[in-house]
C-alpha cells in the first residue's frame, strides 16, 4: 500500500480492479461496508459505486481527520469529487481509548500487526468509544448534487475498504489521530512511573560477563554450497547382490541427501524461517515424493507399481505434491464429507467471496465444488483451504496452489483452462 503523509494527511495512489472477489476480506472492513448498505437510501446506486470501484473508477483516495476523498469516473469518463464525513473522536475519548488499550497489551500488538479484534472494538465501545461507523454516520457529499449516497461517494466508501482491510489505523486517522500519534500517545502513557515490584529478577549482570569468559565460544555454523553435493559411486569390481540395482539406491541416496541438505539450510536460517514439520509420510505418499525427484523410467515405474498407481495417476500425484506436498496429494486422492461447523465455514467463505450477482453456481459433493457448466472445481482441505482443478481429458487435474479465499483459488483454475468463465 503505497501512500505519503502530510501532517495529519495520507493519500493512497489508487488500486487496481478487484476483479473476482469481495471488497473486504477482514471483518472490520465487512462493519465499514454495513454501515453504508445499511443507511443508503438507494440500493441501486450502492450497486453502482460498487461496480465503478471493481472496474478501478476510483482515483487517489485522501483520509484525514473526519473526511476521505477522491475523484471517481462515471463509465463516461465524467469526474466527479466524492466525499464521504465521519465524526472525529473528541480528546476526551481519545485519552479513554489509549488507557483502554494500554490496559490491555493485546490491543496494542494487534494493531501494530494491523489487526484490529472485536474485543478491541468491544472495550472501546464499552468506554463509550465508537470506532467503527453505525448506521448514518457516513456522511456523504458529491459533486453530482446527489443529496444522499451517489454512485461516487459509494464507489469510495468501496474502495477504503480495501485500505481498511490493510491497515486499521486508516479508520483510527479518519476518527482525528494519525498512526505516529496513536503510538507516541500509547508510549507516553505506557511509560508512566509505577509502584517498585521489588527486586527484580535474573543474573548480575557482572556474573554472567564473567562467566561468558570461562565457556569456550560457539562453533561456526558449517558452510553450505548450493547444492547437497554427489554421493559417492557405487560401481565396483564386484557384481551386485541379486535384487539390488545400483542406480536405484543411487537415487535414493540422492534423494536423501537433497532432503538433509534443505532441513539444515532452513534450521542455519533461523527459527522464523522454518517450515512447520509435515507430518510423516505414508509409504503410498512417499513413493509420489520420490517419483517428483525426477528419477529415471525404471525407478518410476516401480514407484507407480509400488504405490497401485497408473502411470498417468503417479504423474497426477507428483503435480499434487510439486503444489503442496502431502495436504495437496490428500486433497487429490481422499474425498470426505464436510459436516458441522466446517460446512458452515465453507458456505460462508463461498457466499463472501463474491457479490451475489457474480457468484458462480456450485454442485457440491463431499468436500468437492463443481462449477457449473464450467471445467472449474474447488476441494476442500481440513484445515479450510481451496485447491482449484481444472478438467482435463475426463479427469480432474490439480492447477494450483491452495488459498484461503475460494475466488482467488477459482480464478487460478480458470487462468490454467485460458478459459473466462
Amino acid at each position: 500500500m503505497t501512500e505519503y503523509d502530510i501532517d495529519a494527511e495520507r493519500t493512497f495512489v489508487a488500486l487496481p480492479p478487484a476483479q473476482g472477489r469481495g471488497f473486504a476480506q477482514t471483518w472490520w472492513g465487512r462493519a465499514w461496508l454495513k454501515a453504508l448498505e445499511d443507511a443508503a437510501m438507494d440500493a441501486a446506486q450502492v450497486k453502482t459505486g460498487r461496480r465503478l470501484a471493481r472496474a478501478g473508477a476510483v482515483g487517489a483516495v485522501s483520509v484525514r481527520p473526519g473526511r476521505i476523498t477522491a475523484v471517481v469516473q462515471d463509465r463516461d469518463r465524467t469526474a466527479h469529487r466524492a466525499d464521504v464525513l465521519l465524526e472525529r473522536l473528541s480528546d476526551a475519548q481519545w485519552d479513554r481509548f489509549v488507557d483502554m488499550a494500554i490496559e490491555r497489551s493485546g490491543h496494542v500488538a494487534a494493531l501494530l500487526d494491523r489487526d484490529m479484534p472485536p474485543h478491541l472494538v468491544e472495550d472501546a465501545a464499552a468506554a463509550g468509544i465508537d470506532l467503527l461507523p453505525g448506521m448514518g454516520d457516513l456522511e456523504p457529499e458529491c459533486d453530482c448534487g446527489a443529496w444522499d449516497h451517489c454512485g461516487h461517494t459509494a464507489a469510495l466508501c468501496y474502495q477504503v475498504a480495501r485500505l481498511l482491510d490493510q491497515d486499521p489505523f486508516v479508520l483510527l486517522l479518519m476518527r482525528g489521530r494519525a498512526e505516529d500519534a496513536v503510538l507516541e500517545a500509547l508510549q507516553t502513557h505506557g511509560s508512566a512511573p509505577s509502584e517498585p515490584a521489588g527486586p527484580p529478577e535474573g543474573v548480575d549482570a557482572a556474573e554472567a560477563y564473567a562467566a561468558g569468559q570461562v565457556l569456550p565460544p560457539l562453533p561456526a555454523p558449517p558452510v553450505l554450497g548450493d547444492g547437497p553435493g554427489v554421493p559417492p559411486s557405487l560401481d565396483a569390481e564386484t557384481a551386485s547382490p541379486p535384487g539390488v540395482d545400483p542406480s536405484r539406491l543411487y537415487f535414493l541416496a540422492s534423494r536423501a541427501a537433497a532432503e538433509s541438505h534443505r532441513l539444515l539450510a532452513e534450521a542455519l536460517r533461523g527459527g522464523h524461517d522454518r517450515r512447520p514439520v509435515p507430518p510423516e509420510p505414508t509409504a503410498s505418499q512417499d513413493a509420489v515424493r520420490l517419483a517428483a525427484g525426477d528419477p529415471g523410467p525404471d525407478v518410476l515405474d516401480r514407484l507407480g507399481a509400488g504405490s497401485g498407481r497408473t502411470p498417468e495417476a503417479l504423474a497426477e500425484a507428483v503435480r499434487a505434491w510439486r503444489l503442496g506436498g502431502g495436504a495437496a496429494l490428500s486433497v487429490l486422492e481422499e474425498e470426505w464429507a464436510v459436516e458441522g461447523d466446517a460446512l458452515t465455514r465453507a458456505r460462508a467463505a463461498l457466499e463472501s467471496a463474491w457479490e451475489e450477482d457474480e457468484r458462480p453456481q456450485f454442485r457440491a459433493l463431499a468436500n468437492r465444488w463443481t462449477v457449473a457448466g464450467a471445467p472449474h472445481q474447488l476441494r476442500l482441505d481440513r484445515e479450510g483451504r481451496w485447491w482449484p482443478y481444472r478438467r482435463e481429458h475426463g479427469r480432474w487435474v490439480p492447477a494450483g496452489g491452495a488459498d484461503q479465499d475460494p475466488a482467488t483459488a477459482l480464478a487460478t483454475a480458470v487462468l490454467a483452462t485460458g478459459d473466462e468463465t
